[in-house]
């Protein structure tokens, strides 16, 4: 990282250049879980209820992405921190501690995952047709588990010390490994289930293995060293802390997920459920150029509250804000225009084809709020106020989404569950325009606000 373009080059071109890749990292992040839902989707013998398998596992696979961007993003944030205080050796150990902490977790979630995974997925809605693909699927997925954390947490680490293009290559080779051996394993060997989730996971090697090379090499500009990978409890604390929000974004997805799958699987059964799937597909694929977007503005943030360019700051979250309701207001124009060959691309079955262009347009009315709502948020991330950064996740997630699903659902069914989503997106934005025009107000907190 040149630090001295941190503080003074112009903020929209370095926004552009931390954000571009980070958009086209996350893009092809989202391939994975969408990819293998397309090919599953389509193959003559598993379609629906291979959907459903996958769309079952899904908020274990959210559990395991809640730890990693936790480990990740907290520990980036506190890097980046310490960059723009000149804190060198503070922040390499930040680094090396992240790394500790994603191997810890990923080795804790593979072993605890596979002692629970047939009742845990039995909890999450599986039945008796679809257990069977389910567990083939994730029973799997799981021994990727260290993969996907170390990956996350060198990508997270990549683009805080200014080098995104690292983090996009390393998304690129996963994902394309994952393309190609989807296809030879589901379509060419008929491996169904189980190619696709060993297709996933060799992806995630490839991405791991590319992050460490560069995490102990000189192109990164601070490698670790021995002495950074010692545990240090006050730093690991930090991380966790201010990596909550983000934990609590995803583990709120994922609880989010296992309502959400239960109440359209009580109105809609086994093809509800399967749409349900493709619209979350989708909605992920939507939603990762402005979560890019976000990482992208998180590094210039940090650095720039750290050395106290406060006025910098500012530019950066206006130029991110109006950046996410762009690229959100274009997803929105896809939708409904496009609904019938969204749908198509992972499922041509009519009933679901039927179901899914219907609730699509219903499911995204919201999504140009959303892009705001969610650049808004990531921003008390980037600073380190942890409590109101999650506040805004549970509230966009838990808070309001949750109890719509069930008082909606309850009320108009499977439509009323649709529009529950719209609902809580409008809400989720308010709320974070009304704290941050508060922060606003305060001239921004100082470097000292920062609770450990």
């Amino acid at each position: 990282m040149d630090e001295t373009r941190m503080k003074n080059d112009k903020i929209l071109k370095l926004l552009m250049e931390f954000s571009i890749p980070a958009m086209i990292g996350m893009l092809v992040n989202a391939i994975y879980n969408i990819v293998d839902r397309m090919f599953i989707g389509n193959a003559p013998q598993l379609g629906a209820v291979g959907l459903a398998g996958i769309t079952v596992s899904f908020p274990v696979t959210l559990v395991l992405m809640a730890l990693s961007l936790m480990v990740g993003n907290g520990g980036a944030t506190r890097f980046s921190i310490a960059l723009g205080q000149e804190k060198h050796e503070e922040a390499r150990h930040y680094m090396g501690n992240s790394l500790l902490l994603s191997v810890f977790f990923g080795a804790i979630f593979t072993i605890v995952g596979n002692i629970l995974l047939t009742p845990m997925l039995e909890l999450l809605g599986a039945s008796e047709s679809v257990l069977p693909h389910a567990r083939a699927y994730l029973s799997i997925i799981l021994y990727g588990a260290i993969f996907q954390a170390v990956s996350m947490c060198g990508n997270n680490f990549s683009r805080a010390q200014g080098n995104p293009k690292n983090a996009m290559i390393s998304q690129l080779i996963g994902a394309g490994f994952n393309i190609l051996f989807d296809y030879i394993l589901i379509i060419q060997c008929g491996m169904g289930m189980e190619g696709a989730a060993l297709a996933t996971i060799g992806g995630q090697l490839l991405s791991a293995i590319w992050q460490l090379v560069f995490l102990f090499s000189p192109r990164c500009i601070l490698p670790i060293t021995k002495n950074s990978l010692i545990p240090d409890i006050s730093m690991i604390k930090g991380i966790i802390i201010t990596g909550t929000p983000m934990f609590l974004m995803q583990i709120s997805n994922s609880i989010l997920n296992i309502i959400l799958n239960g109440t359209v699987g009580k109105y809609g059964g086994d093809i509800a459920l399967s749409t349900v799937g493709i619209i979350t597909s989708f909605q992920t694929l939507l939603l990762m150029p402005i979560t890019g977007l976000a990482q992208g503005q998180q590094p210039l943030i940090s650095y720039n509250f750290g050395a106290q360019r406060l006025d910098r700051v500012k530019e950066t979250l206006k130029y991110a804000t109006l950046g996410g309701m762009i690229i959100s207001s274009v997803g929105f124009a896809c939708v409904m225009l496009f609904p019938q060959l969204i749908i198509s691309m992972f499922n041509g079955e009519a009933e679901i084809l039927e179901l899914g262009t219907r609730a699509l347009r219903t499911w995204f009315i919201a999504l140009p709020l959303t892009g705001a709502a969610i650049v808004m948020s990531n921003y008390f991330q980037a600073v380190g106020k942890v409590k109101i950064a999650s506040f805004l996740n549970l509230t966009r997630q838990i808070i309001v989404l949750i109890p719509l699903i069930v008082i909606l659902g309850a009320c108009f069914g499977l439509y009323g569950i649709f529009f529950a989503v719209p609902i809580a997106e409008a809400v989720s934005f308010a709320v974070a325009a009304i704290l941050l025009a508060i922060e606003n107000k305060k001239h921004f907190f100082s470097p000292e606000d920062v609770a450990v």
